[in-house]
């Protein structure tokens, strides 16, 4: 692999994107890549937006993905797909959940309608999945990131040992069955 690959991980503040850009950033690593990270905060307490920018290949020099490079965009929620499209690759793949959690600043009548439609029409590879509802048949609402590692992980090069061990070791003893079985491994 000479280039790196791109992924974007978007969210609003709680939906666990630190949690699941470590995730992969250890895979990788375990995998034998070189790996850089960086994450964007805001005001994530108060369901601002979370941002997390995951590079890993044979040399990778930043850990910032330029506007127009990024292979995959990982969105825990609608609206920051769109937001963050900027960053995909003409092609790129979306995973996005189909949760729309509407911003205190636009009414509801003002979210945009048809993200994944307007997303498609630009020419990326859209994968969208109700990851809410998948989590609540799972047993917990709090699970939707790994739910969305899960079909990630059909796009990248990590053996389902390695995925299984990193969550082993990321996630409390408690929930890791839970977890386990949202990612697809039980």
């Amino acid at each position: 692999m000479e280039k790196p690959i791109n992924i974007i991980l978007a969210g609003v503040g709680g939906q666990g994107i630190i949690l699941a850009g470590n995730i992969i950033a250890r895979a990788a690593l375990e995998s034998g890549f070189d790996v850089k990270a960086n994450e964007l905060h805001g005001m994530a307490q108060r369901g601002g937006s979370v941002l997390s920018h995951i590079r890993f290949g044979k040399i990778v020099h930043s850990p910032l993905i330029p506007e127009g490079e990024a292979d995959i965009l990982v969105s825990l929620e609608e609206l920051e797909s769109l937001r963050y499209e900027r960053f995909l690759k003409p092609g790129g793949i979306v995973i996005m959940n189909t949760r729309k959690i509407v911003p205190s600043s636009i009414s509801a009548e003002a979210y945009p309608s048809d993200i994944m439609s307007s997303m498609e029409k630009s020419g990326f590879k859209v994968e969208a999945v109700d990851a809410l509802a998948a989590a609540r048949n799972t047993g917990s609402v709090k699970i939707e990131n790994i739910i969305l590692l899960g079909l990630l992980a059909k796009h990248l090069p990590f053996k389902q040992e390695t995925w299984e061990k990193v969550i082993r070791s990321s996630v409390p003893e408690k929930y890791l069955e839970m977890n386990l079985k949202a990612f697809g491994i039980l």
